[in-house]
Formats: structure tokens, C-alpha cells, sequence
């Protein structure tokens, strides 16, 4: 089945809201799609050439990924696809290649792509965004690998290639893996005016208290809503080491209290995780008191980080805000953190899902 048609049965069906700026892009995912499943054909001898592939970017929230998806659909496991979350895609590759040196080899890169070109012709990355220095230096070679060994890349992002890495320590050295985007793939703006997430939040509860089935059920649909089945852990890091994330998709994350607040984590971490996130709910928030008092510090610290971050906040906690630390050391300066916990409901607080421009995880 066509993209076209395939599209317009799901816009039917209400599996999708048809957009007229996401239809205008059909015939290229269209030529992505009919090429993967009949390359083009060069030489005496008809060899396949290499797939063209796609750079699809744009705003938050105007189906980028479902477009990719929608393509992956139609395919039908008629190819080889690999598709990841693009962080999830660079933890995978960081591992492969501590394996790859732990056997000798002179250059770990190459089996690594090797490894990855013999289980794909289809790499689809969702959500390509490069902030750590250790990735972008690996970027290149990897790539330049993958596509001489014909694999096809098609992948999302908020940023045009000429932005990524923005800013980044030795920006320099990461500027031959963006033209080698801009060869390798068709770039392409998703320029819709519509964010197809926005009015999600709107009018949602965003604290629930006690921690009950209740709480946990509308903790479950809000993030079902948000991550639309496809979320997976994912990872910060910071100062060279990881801060992991349970669960995150397209700028919205989940994680308990005791993910955040449980383990050793400082300001850095936390304003490393508001600078990352639209979208933060935290389940299952104790009540404070001296004999958490570490933990309850931590959260001090983290709901400042995104108070600061304007980060919408969605939590389930065992009482109301100025309710949670309420006598022993500590729970005067606490009256701060409820106030700001209490003024992070409204309703218009955060940046939501529909700002573009902050970065991704």
C-alpha cells in the first residue's frame, strides 16, 4: 500500500489527524519507501544503488515520528529496519564498541557498523540530537561506514543538520558528519503550524494525592497519552557519567521519586534533566521527614532545577504540597518547594510539549 493511501485510511479511521503540511511531504516519504523496496539499478550488471535517505525535522508534536512510522508500516518487513530512539541508538553503539576493543581490534568502529549494516538496510533514529562530545566524535566514522555499506538512514529531529551539535566542544571536528547528512539525505522541513499535542495538558490535573489506584491510573493515561507507546529509558550525561531516565519520549520523561531522589544525584544532574525535558511526572512522592532527609534535600534541589527550567511537572505524592514535610530538621525551608510545587498546577505553568526549541535528551 501506498503512503497516500495508507495516510488517508488512517485519517479515516481517527488514527491520525490529517494535516495538510504532512500530506505535502507524502511523495517524498513515498520515493523513500518505493526505493527501499526496488533500488535503484546502475552498470552493466544492475547493482543496486545506495538509498537515498531522509532528514525529517520540524517542531514538536507535528508527527514526525508517527511519518516515520508510517513508513515503516507500509514496508511490512519487506526490509531489513532497525528502528531506535536515536539516544537509546548511540547507548547501543557505546557498548558495541567497548565490546569491539575488548577483543584487540585496531579500529572498533568498523565491526560495530559492520554489525549493525549486516541487520539493517533501513536505520530509522527518532529524535536525532547530539549534546555529548563522546557521540559526536564517534558520528562520523560511524556513519561514513553504514552508508558505504549501502544501509539507508531516515531519522527525526528538532534541528536542521546545520544546527546539531550547536555550540558543542570541538564543534569543528563534527562538521564533516553534517555534510555528509546533507549527501547521503534528502533534508526535510516539517513546517506545520499545528502542534498536534497541544490542548493534551490543557485542563489536566497535575498533582494527585494520596498515592492510589486512582493516582496511578491517570498517572498511567497521562503518560500513555504522552508517549504514545513508544517510550524507552534514556540516558544524561553529565560530567562523563550517566544519568539514566526510565522512561522518555519526544521531551516528555518519567521516573519515581526514588529514581531522582533515591541515588546520589546533585544540581548538576538536575539541571541537566530541566534543561532536557518539556514534560517530567513524577510517581509516588513519601512523605518527607528527617528520616529521609537526604532524599527529601535531593528533592529540594530537583524541584528548583525545574521550577527554574519552567519544566511542566505531573506527580502522584502521598499528600498535598504543604502537606509532605511537615515537622523536623528541614521543613521550615520546605515551605519554599510548596509553594512552588503548588504554583507549578496552573495550568498555563511550563513550557509544555509545544516549545521546539529546548533540546531533547
Amino acid at each position: 500500500m501506498d503512503l497516500r493511501t495508507l495516510y488517508e485510511s488512517r485519517a479515516r479511521d481517527g488514527r491520525l489527524k490529517a494535516d495538510p503540511a504532512q500530506q505535502d511531504l507524502l511523495p517524498r516519504l513515498e520515493r523513500l519507501r518505493a526505493e527501499m523496496l526496488d533500488p535503484p539499478r546502475r552498470g552493466l550488471f544492475r547493482k543496486p544503488q545506495p538509498v537515498q535517505g531522509l532528514y525529517l525535522w520540524g517542531g514538536v508534536g507535528r508527527g514526525k515520528s508517527m511519518l516515520m512510522d508510517l513508513v515503516l508500516d507500509s514496508l511490512d518487513g519487506a526490509v531489513p529496519v532497525c528502528r531506535q530512539h536515536f539516544h537509546a541508538f548511540m547507548q547501543w553503539v557505546q557498548a558495541a564498541l567497548n565490546r569491539a576493543r575488548a577483543t584487540g581490534t585496531d579500529d572498533a568502529i568498523l565491526p560495530v557498523a559492520d554489525e549493525i549494516a549486516g541487520e539493517a538496510r533501513l536505520l530509522a533514529l527518532d529524535e536525532m540530537q547530539v549534546t555529548d562530545i563522546a557521540d559526536a566524535m564517534i558520528l562520523g566514522r560511524l556513519f561514513q561506514r553504514l552508508w558505504a555499506q549501502g544501509v539507508t538512514l531516515l531519522t527525526t529531529s528538532n534541528r536542521p543538520p546545520a544546527d546539531l551539535y550547536k555550540d558543542g566542544l570541538n564543534r569543528a571536528l563534527f562538521l564533516p558528519f553534517i555534510a555528509m547528512i546533507e549527501q547521503n539525505c534528502e533534508v526535510v522541513e516539517l513546517a506545520s503550524p499545528t502542534d498536534h499535542r497541544q490542548g493534551r495538558l490543557t485542563g489536566s490535573q497535575r498533582y494527585f494525592c494520596p498515592v492510589d489506584a486512582q493516582a496511578r491510573a491517570a498517572m498511567n493515561a497521562l503518560w500513555t497519552d504522552l508517549s504514545e507507546g513508544r517510550s524507552q529509558p534514556a540516558a544524561l550525561r553529565v560530567y562523563g557519567r550517566e544519568v539514566e531516565i526510565p522512561a522518555f519520549h519526544n521531551g516528555c520523561a518519567r521516573a519515581t521519586f526514588y529514581d531522582l531522589c533515591g541515588r546520589p544525584l546533585g544540581p548538576a544532574d538536575y539541571l541537566a534533566l530541566a534543561a532536557a525535558v518539556r514534560v517530567l511526572l513524577i510517581d509516588e512522592i513519601p512523605r518527607l521527614s528527617a528520616s529521609n532527609f537526604n532524599q527529601a534535600r535531593r528533592f529540594v534541589t530537583l524541584v528548583d532545577a525545574l521550577y527554574e527550567g519552567r519544566v511542566t511537572l505531573f506527580a502522584s505524592a502521598a499528600a498535598a504540597p504543604d502537606k509532605l514535610y511537615v515537622e523536623g530538621e528541614g521543613s521550615f525551608e520546605f515551605a519554599r518547594t510548596a509553594s512552588r510545587l503548588m504554583e507549578m498546577q496552573a495550568a498555563d505553568w511550563g513550557r509544555g510539549v509545544a516549545d521546539a526549541s529546548a533540546p531533547a535528551v
